[in-house]
């Protein structure tokens, strides 16, 4: 029956490729070709006199959500776009036809087991923006505050659910039948998908992330998060601050404020950076429908976001590899970058590190310092690309959101000022956190943090030490076997002996060294004993745990 249901939602989209005279897309697209002959016993129309532009936003809008998303990421990239195209496309931000309000009122009133005006002093009928997932209306509470109120659509969650079979079904297809499958990995990236867009329906856990951000960026005179009013929030409704700014789009109002448009793009860059590997913590869905600019001060500009259903993090690992990657790049040492893509198994172990380092200096090299407005990253995509394919270079589906998140922010920054010097501004908030994660001060709060294991592991010594002696005097050490499993046995309990051994060692120095040092006796023995320790400490913990 499901698969009944994707053939048949699989035939509509065509069915409406088709109505807004978008038939190149079905003829473009292998894997929808197919099924064009089924149109043969379907009387249809195609109307092509609308600009295409406007036919493939109505398209698009008319097709459902994920359709909508897809136009929404697309939009950021005017550069990659024509012109009417992407005028379009921008209206998907925030202005998709709505739901009616009579419908939003009845879902609050459902919701709360009470009538509107008994929660709200004032509900706006009017919406104040629709999107693909939910809209938005204006509101004040008992208090006074103002505040937006926002709703799920009505049957959202079934026509998402039904297009993820859609694209199941076509990336099972691709998974089978595509020589490219096995290094992009097509099935990984709608599962990876999946669960991005069904946690968009949760709008407890949009609060939730709106919650994490403003209390990472508390104070912050960069970026303002509004408050989230819980004792309003459901699932299917959100209520926060409404905040007032000029949307990021439109550059008229900006200039006519005054505002100071470099300091704003470069600010736009250190808080990606600094929400991506500080925080570990970051919005995914930057279109311009989802930041304003607060101009109280025009010389010092600062953003509000709005709209927190999906954000991301990484893993310890890849936000290593990939501040490695981007240090590399600033710095030029495309060696470091190509070993760290092998490292980290991005690409085959036996590929040749030089050659693909030379793959990379050819691409990045002429990008160099050059700022927004000089570069092609059309033409830089399709040949990193084409180094991707040389390579065998896998796609990490888990890395999905920030490559959409990349795009988007470097969309908006050449919008906004297309001299910035990205490499410029990047690079001191990445050299920073890196220092911060290998320096001293990580050193001793890993130790901080292990304290109590290093402790228990202190404590374990004297009985270990007593267990390896009687053992050595009943003559129980020469025991040998020559089996796999207790050879790997054998080894494993050797390395936690050293380990233990070298944890003891380690707190011991360390200790030692901060009591010297803090006597002022022996200050140079002191340093010693503590930098000694705090290496005996790093080599002591499993290999699993070290960064």
């Amino acid at each position: 029956m499901r698969r009944i249901r994707t053939l048949l939602r699989l035939l509509s989209i065509q069915r409406v490729l088709v109505r807004h005279g978008l038939d190149e897309i079905i003829t473009a697209t292998h894997i929808l070709r197919p099924l064009r002959f089924f149109f043969y016993l379907f009387p249809r129309t195609s109307d092509r006199s609308a600009p295409l532009g406007e036919r493939i936003r109505l398209a698009l809008v008319e097709l459902g959500p994920i359709f909508v998303k897809f136009g929404q990421a697309v939009s950021t990239r005017r550069d990659l776009l024509p012109r009417d195209v992407a005028d379009e496309l921008a209206k998907l931000q925030d202005r998709v036809p709505p739901f009616p309000a009579e419908e939003a009122v009845a879902i609050l009133s459902a919701t709360y087991g009470k009538p509107v005006d008994e929660v709200f002093a004032r509900f706006d009928f009017e919406p104040l923006a629709a999107a693909s997932i939910a809209q938005v209306h204006t509101a004040a509470l008992e208090d006074g505050t103002e505040v937006i109120v926002k709703l799920l659509r009505p049957g959202v969650r079934d026509q998402i659910e039904q297009d993820l079979d859609v694209l199941y079904a076509i990336a099972g297809l691709a998974n089978k039948y595509w020589e490219n499958s096995k290094r992009l990995r097509p099935l990984e990236l709608v599962a990876e998908y999946e669960k991005t867009v069904i946690d968009e329906l949760d709008l407890m856990r949009e609060g939730a992330n709106a919650a994490q951000l403003r209390r990472n960026f508390k104070d912050s005179d960069m970026l303002y998060v509004p408050e989230i009013y819980w004792d309003f929030c459901r699932p299917e409704i959100l209520v926060q601050e409404r905040v007032y700014g000029i949307p990021i789009s439109d550059m008229k109002a900006l200039r006519a404020a005054g505002t100071n448009i470099q300091t704003l793009a470069e600010n736009g860059v250190e808080i990606f950076f600094t929400q991506v590997f500080r925080h570990n913590f970051f919005h995914a869905d930057m279109h311009p429908g989802n930041i304003f600019v607060i101009v109280d001060d025009p010389e010092r500009p600062k953003y509000a976001a709005v709209d927190f259903g999906i954000v991301g993090t990484l893993s310890p690992s890849d936000q290593q590899y990939l501040a490695g990657n981007f240090l590399a790049f600033f710095e030029r040492d495309y060696y470091k970058i190509a070993k760290l893509h092998l490292d980290s198994g991005w690409v085959p172990p036996d590929t040749r590190i030089d050659e693909l380092e030379t793959a990379v200096r050819t691409v990045c090299e002429p990008i160099f310092n050059k700022p927004l407005a000089e570069i092609s990253f059309a033409q830089v995509l399709i040949r990193l690309f084409r180094i991707a394919q040389r390579f065998d270079m896998e796609i990490q589906p888990q890395l999905l959101l920030l490559h959409k998140t990349l795009l988007n922010i470097e969309g908006l920054g050449r919008d906004l000022y297309p001299e910035l010097d990205l490499w410029k501004t990047a690079h001191p908030v990445l050299r920073q956190w890196m220092d911060e994660q290998v320096g001293p001060r990580a050193v001793l709060d890993d130790l901080r943090e292990n304290l109590p294991q290093l402790r228990d592991a202190l404590r374990e010594l004297p009985a270990a030490i007593k267990h390896l002696a009687d053992q050595a005097a009943v003559g129980k050490l020469q025991v040998r076997a020559h089996t796999p499993e207790l050879k790997l046995l054998r080894e494993q309990l050797a390395q936690q002996q050293r380990q233990r051994f070298l944890l003891a060692i380690g707190l011991t120095a360390t200790i030692s060294g901060t009591l010297i040092l803090a006597l002022d006796t022996m200050p140079g023995l002191g340093w010693v004993l503590l930098i000694a320790g705090m290496i005996s400490l790093i080599a002591g913990r499993p290999p699993s745990e070290r960064h």
